[in-house]
């Protein structure tokens, strides 16, 4: 599975090969453009939350979190992790994927990874630009951070 955020409505060209073969891609949120959106989908079928920058436009009506489930594993989807609304060992989460920060990151608490790809769209200060993969191995899910440039 591919993650990513903060595309900004810049889909850089390297973002395409590095999820090619990925069978699922997560956006998390701020995407900028619907064009990203349908740009990934040649990839992969897309699950996509809006971010704060989302605000007009059709990325204004992406929801504003999302669970998905993907080989048994539950994926709980928030821009920023600030805005957390649920209790995910509670709610059964594997994994909270969120962005915002542009910086990527990756730590596990209570059996919970939470997962930020880091950001892919227009470069901000001096952070890298970084999607993650993901692999779902029975009730492991393990990550690699992938950097674009």
């Amino acid at each position: 599975m591919g993650v990513l955020s903060d595309t900004h409505g810049l889909l850089r060209p390297e973002v395409l090969p590095a999820l090619n073969g990925v069978e699922h891609i997560l956006h998390a949120g701020d995407v900028g453009n619907p064009e990203v959106l349908d740009a990934l989908r040649t990839i992969a079928p897309v699950t996509a939350i809006r971010g704060n920058t989302d605000t007009h436009g059709p990325c204004a009506l992406l929801p504003e979190t999302e669970m998905v489930e993907l080989a048994g594993r539950f994926f709980y989807m928030v821009h920023d992790i600030a805005q957390l609304d649920i209790k995910p060992t509670s709610a059964g989460v594997h994994c909270v994927v969120y962005g915002h920060s542009h910086k990527p990151a990756a730590e596990e608490r209570d059996g919970v990874l939470y997962l930020n790809p880091g950001a892919c769209g227009p470069r901000r200060f001096n952070l890298p630009l970084t999607v993650s993969l993901v692999e779902i191995e029975g009730d492991r899910i393990t990550h690699q951070l992938v950097p674009l440039l």
